[in-house]
């Protein structure tokens, strides 16, 4: 009897023992000594501040690509600006070649039609010289060569400061002339592109006030409302436009003002 209950103690007791290294084998941690050792992160929200300065990187870097854009576009309008004015000036030398050829083409009729007409005239006939109102092309030669070479100077030697003395002398000479309204114009024209705006402004508005049959007018009205618009004045050149497309519906310059009267909103 003693002898059983000892040999059950002993059995309990190597139970006991082997339960113990179960769980302590269990518990041990087991480590691999090929992985890196890691390091305690921080489980923390990141603080005000940092959010802060990570809103405004944010910010900086969205207003950088913001002014690159900017500058993108501003460059683009010039380039827009710069092709429009070469059009502009490119149609308006074809509209002169062009209003050249055709009072060439009526002078030299008129002169073909005089030479046919009949020399004999009856006595005490007083000859009537034809109406100032229908003639396109000046009698007085030096009053064309004065005309000639300062136009000339423009479309054909595109030598634009020898003109502007001849378009102005020409002016001067001949404040009557057929050509006039021409002869401003082009000397406005001239001064607007070197970028004389006061002195291009006074040879506009001597068109549009004294010259108000002209086929130039419309032209110079719309180079008025430009000039006044780059001066600042958008007032001025809102008005300017405005009444070049009410007095000018179907013409060129009031299609080219449309655009500009609506830049200015």
């Amino acid at each position: 009897m003693k002898a059983t209950f000892l040999k059950q103690t002993a059995l309990l007791g190597l139970i006991l023992t082997a339960s113990t290294s179960i769980v302590l084998a269990a518990q041990a941690p087991v480590i691999d000594i090929n992985s890196p050792v890691n390091v305690k992160q921080n489980t923390q929200p990141p603080s005000i501040a940092e959010q802060l300065a990570i809103s405004e990187r944010k910010v900086e870097s969205k207003n950088r690509s913001l002014v690159n854009m900017q500058r993108q576009i501003d460059d683009l309008q010039t380039q827009v600006n710069e092709l429009r004015g070469v059009t502009e000036l490119h149609a308006h030398q074809l509209s002169q070649v062009l209003e050249r050829q055709r009072e060439l083409y009526q002078e030299l009729d008129r002169r073909v039609s005089e030479a046919l007409k009949p020399t004999i005239q009856a006595p005490n006939t007083i000859v009537v010289e034809p109406s100032t109102a229908a003639k396109t092309y000046s009698n007085d030669l030096t009053e064309n060569e004065a005309y000639d070479k300062a136009l000339n100077l423009v479309l054909k030697d595109k030598r634009y400061e020898e003109a502007i003395p001849e378009f102005r002398r020409f002016n001067q000479q001949y404040p009557q002339s057929t050509y006039a309204p021409n002869a401003h114009y082009w000397l406005g024209q001239l001064l607007f592109n070197k970028g004389n705006l006061s002195e291009a402004e006074h040879e506009f508005t001597v068109v549009v006030q004294q010259f108000k049959d002209s086929s130039k007018r419309p032209d110079a009205m719309l180079k008025l409302a430009m000039v006044a618009q780059q001066q600042q004045n958008t007032n001025k050149a809102g008005k300017l436009y405005r009444q070049l497309m009410s007095e000018y519906p179907n013409s060129t310059s009031a299609q080219l003002a449309k655009p500009r009267l609506e830049g200015l909103k």
